[in-house]
């Protein structure tokens, strides 16, 4: 699959994506788990880079969930310095890029100060960037970031609760719903993700783990979303 293989008009506005099987693809080679994330990070900034070429306006990544504190202690040490390291090596070229890094999630006290920070500068860095917003969902829950919203809802005394009453007190109010949600790894499921934003997103699912998605594989997920018709509930909704 080719980017001139798709309808240059019709290239979704925001794209999600789960990045699973990390650990899988480590386990298949006799490596530690930690590796798969490594590796992952290759796919990672390719897939960014190909998005970025198709001119997508936001990308928005799962990287650290509000599950992932329940992995070996190992594990979630090693994700969260892995994590701090990219924002250290990669945000000054993606600054250069005109690339927007934003972050949506929970910071409570199990995210170590020295990773809020580093978030802060990359954020503080591009935030006047107006090329690709790259969102990264770190220590996210769908669930999480609904209970924050209502939580924010009663502390305000808001007196009518509406859709756009919520959709205004999520952690970020500006990013645009989904268009395209892309799980990799053969599963079928948002894991708690986006829930409230996913609602008439097209989800399309990979069977490549994570580390081996490459730009020809989120080529071929927006190709199938092109091929699918966008009806919101009615019996035949716009273009995408």
């Amino acid at each position: 699959m080719l980017a001139s293989d798709l309808d240059p008009t019709r290239i979704p506005s925001h794209i999600a994506c789960v990045m699973d099987g990390n650990g899988r693809w480590a386990e298949q080679r006799g490596l530690p788990r930690t590796d798969g994330h490594t590796a992952g990070e290759q796919a990672l900034f390719e897939v960014l880079d190909g998005a970025d070429d198709l001119g997508v306006g936001w990308f928005t990544v799962y990287a650290f969930s509000t599950e992932n504190w329940r992995r070996p202690a190992d594990e979630v040490q090693f994700l969260l310095q892995f994590n701090e390291e990219i924002l250290l090596n990669r945000q000054r070229e993606l600054h250069e890029r005109n690339i927007r890094i934003r972050f949506i999630g929970r910071r409570d006290r199990r995210v170590p100060q020295r990773l809020v920070r580093r978030m802060d500068e990359a954020t503080d860095l591009t935030r006047n960037n107006t090329g690709l917003t790259f969102t990264i969902a770190f220590n996210y829950g769908g669930r999480a970031e609904m209970v924050d919203a209502v939580q924010q809802i009663i502390d305000s005394d808001t007196r009518k609760v509406t859709e756009r009453t919520i959709a205004r007190h999520l952690y970020d109010p500006e990013m645009p719903e989904p268009d395209l949600v892309i799980r990799t790894s053969g599963e079928y499921r948002v894991s708690n993700f986006l829930l409230w934003n996913l609602a008439y997103s097209e989800l399309v699912f990979s069977d490549t783990l994570w580390p081996d998605f490459r730009r020809e594989h989120l080529y071929a997920a927006i190709k199938e979303y092109q091929d699918r018709d966008r009806r919101y509930g009615g019996v035949g909704g716009p273009e995408a």
